[in-house]
């Protein structure tokens, strides 16, 4: 069956919506503060000069810094106008949207940015859920971003918009610290966009991670390899921000590889809701499932390199 998620509604101008005082006196919180959300929170609040945070465990620097600790999603959602969600997926939203501690406890107007890469239908599902549970009150939008923990640090990560044109211009004002934004389309829209982001950059670290191998065990050094690939077409952003990771076979986690698999999964999904036939997805998505299976799903995304390097005699 096919869906028009991303090609019903004209994309919208990259830039920002401009901002108005309503935007300006919204109380604003995150939900999540792991390796993108943390960052994304510390420029909002150095914005903003307030924000109200929740995540499994607190960050003494943001709130040295002057963020306000929620205790619960329902205490976050009573103090805020709009809230974004920085958390792997949906599955870990459910349980904090439930029970008398969970948002929708809280009984009051809600925009819900869904940060996360996350499955369309999911999304889709999802608000229509919050819209009769909430009766209205809460509104969602999925905001998924790119560009890696060093875009959130610099503000300059890439977001991809999906929803109804005034909550995603909405979240374009209050997210513009942290980079730019693009409205792709209706709810789900976003999170098709990152999917198909996902399998470029699945698919770029993989080819690396070969030509690292290959290049070495012929006798060249792998910073010289890039320092040519750099130069030409080969170049990417992916390959600047994870060169030093590659030739230093650092994994430190960045983003975790396991991540991948679930990415790569609704891209699957949009295959599917789109009758169509990928050539390259099948096998990416093989690759990633071995290279978790090998235990090293952990790792930053750039171990594909050690992958690679470690998997003798496999057809």
């Amino acid at each position: 069956m096919r869906t028009d998620d991303a090609s019903s509604t004209p994309a919208s101008p990259a830039t920002p919506a401009p901002s108005t005082a309503e935007d300006a006196s919204a109380r604003l919180g995150v939900i999540g503060l792991g390796s993108m959300g943390e960052p994304m929170a510390g420029r909002l609040l150095a914005a903003r000069g307030s924000l109200v945070v929740h995540s499994r465990s607190r960050r003494p620097a943001l709130l040295e810094a002057g963020a306000t600790w929620a205790e619960t999603p329902r205490e976050l959602a009573e103090q805020a106008d709009a809230a974004l969600v920085m958390l792997p997926d949906l599955p870990q939203l459910a349980p904090m949207l439930e029970g008398p501690d969970g948002l929708l406890a809280a009984g009051t107007e809600l925009l819900l940015m869904i940060g996360s890469t996350s499955s369309p239908r999911g999304i889709r599902e999802l608000a229509e859920r919050l819209e009769r549970e909430s009766e209205g009150l809460v509104r969602l939008v999925d905001v998924p971003v790119s560009g890696g923990e060093s875009g959130a640090r610099a503000g300059t990560l890439s977001i991809m918009a999906g929803g109804a044109e005034e909550d995603v211009a909405r979240a374009t004002t209050l997210l513009a610290p942290c980079g730019t934004a693009r409205h792709l389309g209706p709810l789900g829209a976003g999170e098709v966009a990152k999917a198909c982001n996902q399998m470029i950059v699945g698919a770029t670290m993989m080819a690396l991670a070969e030509a690292t191998v290959l290049a070495e065990r012929s006798g060249i050094a792998p910073a010289a390899l890039f320092e040519v690939l750099s130069g030409g077409y080969a170049g990417s952003r992916l390959l600047e921000d994870k060169r030093e990771n590659l030739v230093a076979g650092d994994y430190s986690p960045g983003g975790i590889a396991a991540y991948m698999t679930k990415d790569l999964g609704f891209a699957a999904d949009v295959a599917e809701d789109t009758e169509s036939a990928p050539a390259l997805l099948g096998a990416l998505r093989s690759a990633y499932d071995e290279l978790v299976a090998a235990g090293l799903g952990e790792e930053d995304l750039s171990v594909a390199r050690r992958f690679i390097a470690e998997r003798h005699g496999a057809e």
